[in-house]
């Protein structure tokens, strides 16, 4: 059976051409254009110095930022407790460079992790110890958190101040989150492990750097190495800078706690937000810039 052809009239084809042509302009309205394309900004180093030194002048509580290398961006990390009307100031302190600028949330608060409770003791507040150390002539101290050192004298091992483990001999907070504790109790033991863990060395964190802490308060959790040269603003004035970050859980009390890669001591529980329930960014000081401030070195 032969099937008959039917001729489009002019009318038609007119139709079907137009129908072409509009569905021509939509795939073109669609397209995206590469040739004149804007490209992303790039910033340099100057500027991305530039954005970090508006974030500080900005002076929002509960942000920590650092300059990311590999991005070419300002990392600011806001806690809970920043509004977005503190972001947008922040913004508009970096005014041209604002672009630079990546905005991360984090839950809870940044605090200086510190609380009366257990491990070692100052008149009114528990800390961790963070490193046995000692110095050429041999004589024996611990490091620990800066913030915890400021303003304490003594330092006991027990909440009824009963046995005396020694004396603050320096302190640097803030700015830096270190200090160092000379023992006067030649018969305490001083280990040169953090735990089981006997610690050889130390050494500078990497990013991805697998990582473990120790404190009175949560006991061992382990993470990794998020970022490195961070500033903190826990308020109040108190801004520490060329912090460690990392996704290491910590709480009240675990401050001044060993951050230790291996056998490596790497830093100082300076303080973050969050809880070991539900994880939360914690910061750290650097120990190899602790042991040259004091001229002592781990065992």
């Amino acid at each position: 059976m032969r099937t008959t052809r039917t001729t489009p009239t002019r009318n038609t084809r007119n139709t079907r051409m137009l129908a072409i042509a509009a569905g021509l302009a939509a795939a073109a309205a669609l397209a995206v254009p590469t040739a004149n394309a804007t490209p992303a900004p790039v910033f340099g180093a100057e500027q991305l110095s530039a954005a970090s030194d508006a974030v500080l002048a900005a002076d929002v509580a509960g942000t920590a930022w650092r300059v990311d290398p590999a991005t070419k961006t300002v990392i600011v990390t806001a806690d809970a407790t920043v509004s977005q009307a503190e972001l947008a100031k922040i913004k508009r302190q970096a005014g041209a460079n604002a672009g630079a600028l990546r905005i991360e949330r984090t839950a809870g608060k940044f605090n200086k992790l510190i609380s009366g409770g257990d491990a070692i003791y100052a008149s009114s507040w528990r800390c961790s110890l963070g490193f046995n150390v000692k110095d050429s002539a041999g004589n024996y101290y611990f490091l620990t958190a800066g913030h915890c050192t400021d303003g304490a004298g003594t330092w006991w091992a027990d909440s009824s101040h009963a046995t005396v483990l020694g004396s603050t001999a320096g302190s640097s907070f803030p700015g830096n989150d270190y200090g160092i504790v000379r023992y006067t109790n030649s018969s305490v033991t001083k280990s040169g492990t953090v735990g089981s863990v006997d610690i050889t060395g130390a050494a500078n964190a990497t990013v991805g750097m697998s990582v473990t802490r120790r404190g009175s308060t949560t006991g061992i959790h382990g993470g990794t190495v998020t970022g490195l040269n961070a500033t903190v603003n826990y308020g109040g004035g108190d801004i520490v800078y060329g912090l460690i970050q990392t996704n290491v859980c910590a709480e009240p009390g675990d401050s001044g706690g060993p951050l230790y890669s291996g056998s490596k001591a790497i830093g100082l529980t300076s303080g973050g937000s969050g809880n070991c329930s539900s994880g939360g960014t914690t910061f750290f000081q650097p120990v190899t810039e602790a042991l040259s401030a004091y001229g002592v070195s781990v065992y």
